[in-house]
């Protein structure tokens, strides 16, 4: 599983390795890097001039605050948040008065926000956001009009995976392109052979096929919505 182990005790993961006999190590292909303060004045944001902030994950919310620190801009109590998540959200606590705050959120994705958005339509949004954000988000803010500024605030990097040059899996499962890129990064004379490659997400999926890998293995799908669902029916099919 090319993400990190689930931190508890409790995972669909564990329990499918435990019902099929399965062995699942968890690694991470990629990671995140902060763009400091000098590569960041480059893109000649400022911050200041913005009253509404979108955050679409945790690691967002952190370098958010990092980025304003190391800029010396002092985070106005005014300022509007529009999380991405309920849970996005709530990680706020770790910087801010929640209760004290203008807070917002959706369900999952920014389609499920854009409503919430567009009743704050006169603020100025800023976009703290990876190297690699998806084309969705700044075309839906786009599409329905409203003022931001796309701030590349940390880059996404393919981890160094040198240790496992010769290790080899039944199964590679992979949650983004930028797994994808790593892999092939790591490992340029990669052949795949016999081993199963699986993709959450279109985006995914088309990076495999796009870098001429054989798609085994593609969730969701309406018999299996998750991962994990994916895996057992696969699982089940090959015993």
């Amino acid at each position: 599983m090319s993400q990190p182990k689930p931190s508890g005790k409790k995972s669909p993961y564990f329990d499918l390795a435990e019902k099929y006999d399965l062995e699942i190590d968890f690694r991470s292909f990629i990671h995140v890097e902060g763009i400091e303060a000098q590569e960041f004045r480059k893109q000649k944001v400022d911050l200041s001039k913005h009253s509404a902030v979108i955050l679409t994950s945790k690691v967002a919310v952190d370098h958010f605050f990092r980025i304003s620190k190391e800029m010396r801009f002092d985070v106005p109590d005014s300022m509007k948040y529009f999380c991405i998540s309920e849970a996005v959200a709530y990680y706020l606590q770790k910087y801010v008065a929640y209760r004290k705050r203008k807070i917002f959120f959706g369900k999952q994705t920014i389609v499920d926000l854009i409503d919430v958005l567009k009743k704050h339509k006169k603020e100025n949004f800023l976009l703290p956001c990876t190297n690699i954000l998806r084309d969705k988000i700044p075309s839906t803010l786009e599409t329905n009009g409203l003022s931001f500024t796309k701030a590349i605030i940390y880059r996404t990097v393919a981890s160094d995976l040198s240790d496992l040059e010769d290790v080899y899996y039944d199964m590679l499962v992979f949650y983004s392109p930028g797994g994808i890129e790593s892999l092939l990064k790591n490992f340029p004379e990669f052949k795949q052979n016999k081993t199963v490659i699986a993709a959450f997400g279109p985006t995914t999926a088309n990076a495999i096929v796009k870098n001429n890998l054989r798609l085994d293995l593609h969730a969701p799908q309406p018999n299996a919505p998750s991962m994990t669902g994916a895996n057992e029916n696969f699982v089940k099919s090959s015993s």
